[in-house]
C-alpha cells in the first residue's frame, strides 16, 4: 500500500463548462483533508483549483500551493492557504509540486494540467519517479488523453507498460481507495535526476 503524506493535484485554473467538474474539485479537496493528507497544488485561487484548495481548508486539512512570480497575480495566488511557496519559474513550480508530493491525482484542466499530467508519467516512465498517479476520468473528460496513449502504444512509440504507470478512476471517492491499493514505491526518488 502506497503511503500518502503529501498529494500533489494537477487541475484547470478556471472551472471549465460543466459543473460536475467543480463539483468533483470541491469534494476531492474534502477528502484530501479528510483522510488527514496535506494537499500539494499550484498555489492559485481560482477554478478548479481554488475550489480544491478551499474545500480542503473547510475540512481543516493541511494545504500547500507552489506557484511562479509570473502566475501569482494572473491567477489569484491564494492566501489563505497553511503555506505558499513562491518560485521563479513554471519549471521551478513543477519541480517543487513533485519534491513535495507522495503521490498524484489529476482533475480535468486545460493545457497547463495536460503538460503537467505528461511530464510526471514521462518522469515515471524514464525511472525518475515510482510514485502513484490517478487520473480522474470525470465524465470522460480524460478519454481523449487515454485514447492517446493507447494510439502511441498501438504504433510503437511507447512501451505498453505505460498502462501501468498510472490508475485511472471515474470519481473523487475513487481516488484515495485506488492510492491504498497500489504499491509502496521501489525507492525514495532523487530529485536531482529530475
Amino acid at each position: 500500500m502506497a503511503t500518502i503524506a503529501r498529494l500533489c493535484l494537477y487541475c484547470g485554473s478556471s472551472r471549465g463548462r460543466s459543473p460536475v467538474y467543480a463539483a468533483a474539485a470541491t469534494r476531492l479537496g474534502t477528502l484530501i483533508a479528510e483522510a488527514g493528507v496535506t494537499l500539494v497544488y499550484g498555489g492559485g485561487h481560482v477554478g478548479l483549483m481554488g475550489l480544491a484548495a478551499d474545500a480542503a481548508l473547510a475540512a481543516k486539512g493541511r494545504v500547500i500551493g507552489v506557484i511562479p512570480e509570473l502566475l501569482r497575480d494572473r491567477e489569484v495566488g491564494h492566501t489563505g492557504i497553511s503555506e505558499r511557496i513562491i518560485v521563479a519559474s513554471m519549471h521551478a513550480r513543477k519541480q517543487r509540486m513533485f519534491e513535495l508530493a507522495d503521490g498524484f491525482v489529476v482533475l480535468p484542466g486545460g493545457l497547463g494540467t495536460l503538460d503537467e499530467t505528461i511530464e510526471i508519467i514521462t518522469w515515471r516512465q524514464l525511472g525518475l519517479h515510482d510514485k502513484p498517479i490517478v487520473i480522474v476520468d470525470v465524465e470522460g473528460y480524460w478519454s481523449p488523453l487515454l485514447g492517446l496513449v493507447e494510439h502511441t502504444i498501438a504504433n510503437g512509440f511507447t512501451p505498453a507498460a505505460a498502462r501501468d504507470f498510472f490508475r485511472v478512476v471515474s470519481s473523487p471517492d475513487a481516488v484515495l481507495p485506488a492510492l491504498a491499493s497500489l504499491p509502496e514505491p521501489a525507492a525514495k526518488p532523487q530529485s536531482s535526476r529530475v
